[in-house]
């Protein structure tokens, strides 16, 4: 069963802060995991929470700081002194400490790393700060357990339990040649039943799974969820291991990826949040409303070309709404299947196969959206010639809104361009555009205005 925050606990903690009861929080609190007291800082005022993070052991409190939200994590840390962050960070993962220097200011985080005293996790900060943020280098950690071909099972025993004293999970032994290259895994099972004497050579699995330092996260995440995979290896240009990527760190990459890819198709231009100030949310909404403002535009001019169409068939403009909504939701519902397809790498095969399928799928939904249209007619005594307008135009409509929502995906991904960007307002705004225009010149071709 899990562990619930209620009310009365957080009302209760904010209690004895308030007294300074030291020794009941440290009791309280001792036995509940680090994400719970995550959740339980961020139930309190910044004042409250930095003096819970102040109280407690580093040990617990540099998990749970990982657990918070980034923004909430920042202004915490602006209120801890730079030895109290860097004691922070001797207790987290290389990772996650060099995640946290990333989020100070250039200044304040050299005068941090000056207070560490161990000069390896140094090191390993500030190469992981080289890498790009979303790539296995970015996301890698420095902890893991490697062996040499060399060594001897009862050797190798011994220096894996000096390994593992700094690593929080093992979830491989990678075995490295003399060089350091990694060459191969070892199976736990192959080194507890192999004799003492032998070598490590003769017992490694040399087929094993690796990344490039430069890889792409998403490249990672769909290497590690094909080959079910709880954490993969990260080598450099010469094959070199140098760290390795953890089930929670791409679940948390993955995590980030959707939110912005959401925001992104909803049609907000950059990562925010709800608590973020007016300003950043107007600078993240703004720029697709102003793009939707001048595609409105753009379909105001195009009916005042058919303004001779309004005036002898009144009734189209009544169903003006229909084929823009017909042709946005068709775009929208394209664009997302293609979007998903191209983040689990699942779009294969020829435009030209894609291009027959998308215009069957079209064809079908049209003739049947069509079919309804028609009866709608009939039962409302609605002109037959009319009806198969309205039919005809949603059926064109359709097809060509399902095309630029399937083609516009694929073309943005091969520019390198986050193909995300067309599951929202830009595939609404062009089909709405494109759907008025298709709807108005049929109606002028089969009414003849």
């Amino acid at each position: 069963m899990s562990f619930e925050i209620s009310n009365e606990l957080i009302s209760q903690v904010k209690h004895l802060i308030k007294i300074e009861g030291d020794d009941n929080l440290q009791g309280m609190l001792s036995e509940i995991h680090y994400a719970d007291i995550a959740e339980i800082i961020s139930e309190l005022s910044l004042k409250e929470a930095t003096y819970l993070i102040k109280l407690l052991d580093s040990e617990r409190t540099s998990e749970a700081l990982m657990e918070l939200e980034e923004d909430f994590r920042e202004r915490i840390l602006e209120q801890l002194s730079e030895k109290e962050i860097a004691e922070e960070l001797e207790e987290m993962d290389t990772d996650d400490a060099a995640d946290v220097v990333a989020e100070l200011p250039e200044e304040r985080a050299e005068k941090v790393i000056a207070e560490l005293e161990d000069e390896k996790l140094v090191e390993d900060i500030k190469e992981l700060l080289a890498y790009e943020e979303d790539t296995a280098g970015g996301l890698m950690a420095k902890e893991l357990v490697k062996v040499k071909d060399t060594w001897t099972v009862a050797g190798c025993v011994r220096e894996m339990r000096r390994q593992a004293e700094k690593v929080t999970r093992v979830h491989s032994i990678y075995v490295v040649n003399k060089k350091g290259k990694l060459i191969g895994r070892l199976s736990l099972k192959d080194l507890l039943t192999a004799p003492a004497k032998s070598h490590i050579s003769d017992i490694f699995i040399p087929k094993v799974d690796y990344v490039h330092v430069h890889t792409e996260g998403e490249e990672v995440a769909r290497v590690m969820q094909k080959y079910d995979l709880e954490a993969i290896p990260v080598v450099d240009d010469d094959g070199i291991l140098m760290g390795r990527v953890t089930i929670d760190d791409i679940v948390d990459f993955i995590k980030d990826e959707a939110e912005k890819d959401y925001q992104m198709a909803a049609g907000i231009s950059q990562d925010v949040e709800a608590d973020d100030n007016v300003w950043e949310l107007t600078r993240a909404r703004l720029p697709w409303l102003i793009l939707g403002l001048f595609g409105g535009l753009g379909s105001v001019f195009i009916m005042e070309g058919f303004e001779e169409a309004l005036t002898k068939f009144k009734e189209l403009f009544f169903f003006t709404p229909l084929i823009a909504a017909m042709a946005g939701n068709v775009g929208v519902q394209s664009s997302a299947i293609i979007v998903q397809g191209l983040a689990n790498d699942n779009v294969k095969g020829s435009l030209l196969t894609r291009l027959v399928k998308e215009i069957s799928l079209s064809l079908i939904s049209g003739v049947t959206l069509g079919v309804l249209v028609i009866i709608f007619g009939v039962v409302t005594n609605m002109d037959i010639a009319f009806s198969l307008t309205i039919a005809l135009s949603m059926l064109c409509v359709i097809i060509v809104a399902a095309l630029i929502g399937t083609f516009v995906p694929i073309i943005l991904n091969k520019k390198g361009i986050d193909p995300a960007i067309a599951t929202g307002p830009f595939i609404t705004t062009s089909n709405d555009i494109f759907g008025i225009f298709l709807f108005f010149y049929i109606a002028k071709l089969m009414l003849g205005f």
